[in-house]
């Protein structure tokens, strides 16, 4: 039985590339029927792109959405840093996705501003090879982190990331992500929005942030399918913050190791971040 959803938004999926777990983002696809699809960016890594390397799992994820898009799902393809060259298309329509570089709508009178985020790293506006490189360095420790966690799984441990360590551990790397999620903020209060969604820097979270101007902003990260393997869902009149248990679907798959069962973690408690939104979806507009 599929999960009926208003909205769904999924971001940095990386297909493409050695670490996007695509068999268990086509999992979770095929569990839920969302009225509306955002994929907010980085979801094919053409940076990365092999004629080699595109296996069997990352087609069907590309079926898969295209399936949903014919089932009636609309489904909103918003471009980041890794499928950049889209952005050459502005924003039109291939058939049933539609294209963007942002989304604008409103859901019961509060308005939602969604994309990437991209645009807010120096790395990429300033240094693209430098930007390169680091994503080079980052599939490299992906792969050979994922090698180390089958063996630990061997021994009964439980996984460890590296990448996360490394963010954590790295002054300069906290001190980016702090940066970009206070510039999302800043500047969707100074624009009147209530909440700003973004992806990009691989960080699931909601959390209310009171900006400098006094206004309350609701900032919301989808992670990514490469280390957290979430999802931003609306329904019900409430957003929430999925993750992918595998025991969930009954997989046991060698490239992932869940020690927990609940499928869902939020940054905190819902009640006490997501305002009741009221009963309907209200009008979801694209602002070109």
């Amino acid at each position: 039985m599929k999960r009926a959803l208003d909205i769904a938004i999924l971001s940095d999926i990386h297909l493409g590339t050695y670490g996007c777990h695509a068999r268990e983002l086509h999992n979770y696809l095929k569990s839920i029927n969302p009225k509306t699809l955002v994929l907010n960016g980085d979801i094919f890594d053409i940076w990365h792109f092999k004629k080699s390397y595109f296996p069997k799992e990352h087609l069907e994820v590309v079926r898969r959405i295209m399936k949903m898009a014919v089932d009636g799902t609309k489904v909103y393809y918003l471009t980041g840093n890794h499928d950049d060259l889209l952005r050459k298309f502005g924003e039109l329509s291939f058939g049933l996705v539609h294209l963007r570089n942002k989304l604008i709508f409103q859901v019961d009178g509060k308005t939602h501003w969604v994309f990437h985020g991209d645009v807010f790293d120096a790395s990429i506006q300033r240094a693209r090879w430098l930007a390169r490189l680091g994503g080079e360095g980052y599939d490299l420790l992906i792969r050979i982190n994922r090698l180390i966690n089958r063996t630990r799984g061997l021994f009964g441990f439980a996984p460890v990331s590296f990448a996360s360590k490394v963010k954590k551990s790295v002054k300069g790397a906290v001190r980016y992500i702090s940066d970009f999620e206070d510039t999302a903020i800043q500047l969707a209060a100074e624009k009147g929005y209530d909440y700003v969604v973004c992806g990009h820097i691989h960080r699931p979270q909601i959390r209310e942030v009171t900006a400098e101007n006094g206004n309350k902003v609701i900032y919301m990260n989808s992670g990514d399918w490469i280390e957290h393997l979430t999802a931003l869902e609306f329904t019900d009149g409430k957003w929430s913050l999925y993750k992918y248990d595998a025991l969930e679907f009954d997989v046991v798959s060698p490239r992932l190791q869940v020690p927990e069962r609940d499928p869902k973690i939020y940054t905190l408690k819902r009640e006490e971040v997501l305002p009741e939104l009221g009963n309907g979806l209200a009008a979801f507009e694209a602002i070109h």
